[in-house]
This record gives C-alpha cells, structure tokens and sequence, in this order.
C-alpha cells in the first residue's frame, strides 16, 4: 500500500470517530452549529473516502483502457468533493436562518460545555491529520489528498469558532450566536469548495501546466538546444500527479539518429529532475523543417 493511500485511510478514521462525537453532541444540546460541524465532517468523511480510492485507482500503472494512467481519477475526486461541499454548505444555511427567525430552542449550560469540549477536540485532531495529509500531498503532488487537507484545515477554523461561540453563549446567554456561527461556518466551507472545484476541475479540460512549470522545462530545453526558436508545438497538462509534455526538437540535419537519440535522453533526464512525475513526448526533426 502506498504512502498516499495509507495517508488517506488516516482521514477516514479520523472523521468517523468525530462525525459520532459531533451527532451525539449535537442532538442532545439542540445546537445548530454543533449539527452543522457534524454535516461538516459527514462531508470530510466522504470527501475522504473519495480520496482514499481516488489515489489508489490512481496508482495503478496505465493500461489498454488508460493508456495514459489513472491520474485524473484524482480530479473527479476533487470536484465531486467540491459539489458536495456547496450542497451541505446550502443545508447549514437554511437550517441556521430559520433558527435564527424562529429561536425556538436555546442550549443549556451542560450542552454548551460539552460542545465545547468536543469542538476542541475536533479541532486538534483535524489539525494533526491536515498537517499529515499536506505532507505527503506536497511530497507526492496528489491533489485528491491536497483536497482532503483544505477540507479538513478549514475544520480546524470552523470548530475553533464554533466552540468559542458557545463559549461565549455559556457566559452570555446570546444564543442568536448559535446560528450566526452556523451561518459563517457554512460561508467558510463555500469558499473552500470553490478553490477545491477551480483546482481540480482545470487539468480535466487539459489546461497547461502554470506558466511558472513551463518556464522551467523551457530553459532546460534551451540549455541544451542553444535557443527557443530550436523548438515549437510545446504542449503541457497534467492529470493528478502525472504532468505531460511533448515538443518538437530541431537538430542539425546531418546528426544521426543515435546522436539525436542520445542528445533527447539528456534533455528528458534534467527535465524530470526539474519537474516530478513527467510523462516527455520528444518529436525530432531538421532545423528549418517545419517553416
């Protein structure tokens, strides 16, 4: 099993235990924040387990059916993760306004401290698992997992303020804050769904890679072509974690193809080492060919 998909069983063990503790806690107080925290973490627990089969479907190397490997299995992940995110987000805000236009339930004192404890609780295991999962997202470039950890970042907020917010209702008896927090944790979430959707749902379409990542393989191929106009038809994209490239490459018409051959390796061992996980298609052909 891989370090990504091992990362990825953690999320789920993780938001299973709280969505329990954050029902429980949620039903018995009344509070609507709490219950909204708890629709947070069903979502994370989803979002989790999307990724978790997203980046071991992933992993498998191509094949006849996907001759250009599994990758953007990933981004599905990714915006199936994001849809959901809006759809609950809409959930938390009904239910909070109509709380708030019809306060017909308050939490007591003893459903307020135990929430409380329970959103800190939330809050210092999102927190371990996040940083885990940004990790190995970074040292891997998955961005089912990249997703996972935004997700389970903004929990970390989002239950910080919820608990604060029943802290202060404890001493306050403000219990129109209830619902605000439910409001805010929601807006939250909806910005995190929309970069999570941007994110993933780019590299379906085939977008380029970033401008940053082409300049870099653009230099290296100009180290060892000797100029830019010695290459052309220059095409990117990524999927997951795999990037691919092709370019045409102008030599000399009298070089060889063991020469031609040769000098190709070359340029595709220093771009890998530029770029991880890079997939190079070099088309060679005479300088002066293609005008």
């Amino acid at each position: 099993m891989s370090e990504k998909t091992k990362t990825a069983r953690l999320s789920i063990y993780s938001n299973s235990i709280l969505i329990v503790l954050n029902f429980i806690v949620g039903f018995l107080s009344g509070s609507i924040s709490i219950i909204s925290e708890a629709v947070h973490t069903i979502i994370d627990l989803m979002a989790s387990i999307m990724a978790y089969f997203s980046v071991k479907i992933s992993d498998n190397p191509a094949d006849n059916e996907h001759q250009y490997g599994h990758g953007k299995y990933e981004n599905i992940s990714g915006v199936v993760e994001a849809l959901l995110i809006f759809v609950a987000s809409g959930w938390i805000i009904y239910h909070a306004v109509v709380r708030l236009i019809n306060p017909e339930q308050i939490v007591d004192h003893t459903g307020l401290t135990l929430g409380f404890i329970v959103m800190m609780i939330s809050a210092v295991v999102n927190l371990f698992v996040s940083r885990k999962l940004y990790k190995v997202a970074k040292k891997t470039d998955s961005i089912a997992l990249k997703a996972d950890a935004l997700h389970l970042s903004t929990h970390v907020y989002t239950s910080l303020g919820v608990g604060l917010s029943l802290l202060l209702i404890y001493f306050t008896d403000w219990h129109f804050l209830d619902p605000v927090a439910a409001i805010v944790v929601a807006s939250y979430i909806l910005k995190e769904a929309f970069e999570i959707l941007i994110e993933a749902f780019k590299p379906l379409t085939d977008n380029a890679l970033p401008e940053e990542e082409q300049q870099l393989l653009k230099t290296v191929i100009t180290k060892y072509s000797g100029s830019n106009d010695s290459f052309h038809m220059f095409r990117s994209r990524k999927a997951g974690s795999n990037r691919e490239l092709d370019f045409h490459l102008e030599v000399p018409g009298d070089m060889t193809v063991t020469e031609s051959h040769k000098l190709c390796d070359e340029i595709e061992l220093e771009l890998k080492t530029v770029l991880p996980n890079l997939q190079i298609t070099i088309h060679v052909e005479p300088i002066g060919y293609h005008k």
